[in-house]
């Protein structure tokens, strides 16, 4: 008897979603994926999932369709199965989104963490998180370097970013500056791109991470897992870091996939000790040791760098921190706030009497940001909007706490200062120490 054929809907954020469906849906006969779902990132529905990421067969490609249509479309091509594949979502939306599946009639699924993760001839060290601006990056970072210290040629692989055209970006490699204008990456991109670079080492990303993991291969001694939002790895790691923020405690056991990765984490990493409240970082503590007793944890510092800090002192300061940490990590404040606080600036500008055209859109997508610029540039015209916006802005000092030089994208015409933040231990053990001995093993 011939099996039916199951029609599919993927939900996603040009990420989780495009990596699901090559792994276990492209090349599957028993499904046809009669389309996804986008949400999260502005300008990502209404596009096509190309024929040459598809497969043969979707000769013409797959359409993606704004997350608001998915009861109609589930209605409309008698959908079988919705499967549930992007990240740093509250669980209670995920639940939202199971019923409107349900109730129009399909099932409801979330792929098995390990089920996707593909499986590499290399180590590989894995750093995700359990939401979106928990410092992930910076940590990321420090294991590059440790693994360097220790000699060994290190690729880092980052959660894809595809949001411009996909034929062009399967496999992308990024080694000096010129790449990024030479594969048109957003200020997004360049947020997570620019600090590994500068460090002289090598980093991929794109939509095809089998062909990237391949590639990747062939110029490391271990690849470093450089996760996005809060998703699980797409590698299959030898050693598997999650990284927590005592300035959310409690959003480690309700938010997806984040729980997931607390309960997989070899290496439990609190960061921010240095700017959380005690009890927030003695009780992420204790639900790691309740839910994941076997994890070893690590207390860090999230190092704030500012040239000349003595010019905050007094001023009226427009912050401008990372723009998914402000959306839909949900963030309040972050690096660039903490800046101007510590230093002694006289008031936080408030940008919102400020805002020009797609930055505004923005601030009603997020009610939540505050008196923050978050450093959206997801297109050309998001950039256009930003640089309008913080020109406009009555401020004497513009502190630019995203991970880029923002002055190399945008002409700011007030006096800016950057804020970095570096990974630093808070006491034993090391995260050194803890890399050195389990890859020993």
């Amino acid at each position: 008897m011939t099996q039916r054929v199951e029609n599919v809907i993927i939900m996603g954020a040009a990420g989780r979603d495009f990596h699901n469906f090559n792994v276990y849906f492209r090349n599957n006969e028993r499904y046809r994926v009669i389309g996804f779902t986008a949400t999260q990132i502005p300008d990502i529905d209404d596009r096509l999932y190309p024929p040459e990421l598809a497969g043969s067969l979707y000769p013409q490609g797959i359409p993606i369709h704004p997350d608001t249509q998915l009861r109609d479309l589930i209605l409309e091509h008698k959908v079988d199965l919705v499967a549930f594949s992007y990240s740093d979502v509250p669980h209670v939306e995920v639940m939202h989104k199971a019923s409107v599946a349900t109730a129009a009639g399909a099932d409801f699924i979330i792929i098995g963490a390990q089920y996707t993760m593909l499986e590499s001839s290399k180590k590989v060290v894995s750093v995700c998180a359990v939401r979106t601006g928990c410092g992930k990056s910076q940590t990321s970072r420090q294991v590059i370097r440790v693994l360097q210290n220790m000699g060994k040629k290190v690729v880092s692989v980052r959660h894809p970013m595809p949001y411009g055209d996909l034929t062009k970006q399967i496999v992308q490699r990024f080694s000096k500056y010129e790449d990024f204008d030479r594969h048109n990456c957003t200020i997004e991109e360049r947020e997570e791109y620019e600090p590994v670079v500068r460090m002289g080492a090598v980093i991929y990303a794109g939509v095809d991470y089998e062909k990237i993991l391949r590639q990747a291969e062939t110029e490391a001694d271990v690849i470093v897992w450089d996760g996005g939002n809060n998703d699980t790895s797409f590698f299959k790691p030898d050693l598997h870091i999650v990284v927590f923020d005592p300035h959310r405690p409690g959003h480690e056991t309700t938010y997806h996939p984040g729980e997931t990765n607390m309960l997989l984490a070899d290496v439990a990493i609190i960061n921010k000790v240095d700017s959380a409240d005690p009890q927030n970082v003695y009780q992420v503590r204790r639900t790691i040791e309740k839910h994941n007793p076997r994890a070893k944890i690590v207390l860090a510092d999230s190092d704030l760098l500012v040239d000349q800090p003595e010019l905050i002192r007094g001023k009226r300061v427009l912050v401008v921190e990372d723009g998914p940490t402000l959306t839909h990590g949900e963030m309040k404040y972050g690096a660039g706030v903490i800046a101007a606080q510590r230093n002694g600036a006289a008031e936080l500008v408030d940008p919102r009497p400020f805002l020009v055209g797609t930055i505004r859109q923005t601030f009603a997508d997020y009610p939540g940001i505050g008196p923050l610029l978050p450093a959206m540039g997801y297109s050309p015209q998001q950039v256009r909007d930003l640089e309008a916006t913080i020109n406009a802005a009555d401020c004497d000092l513009v502190l630019s706490a995203t991970p880029i030089d923002l002055a190399g994208l945008v002409t700011i015409k007030k006096p800016m200062l950057r804020v970095r933040y570096e990974y630093a231990d808070h006491g034993d053990p090391t995260l050194e120490s803890i890399i050195r001995e389990r890859l020993a093993e």
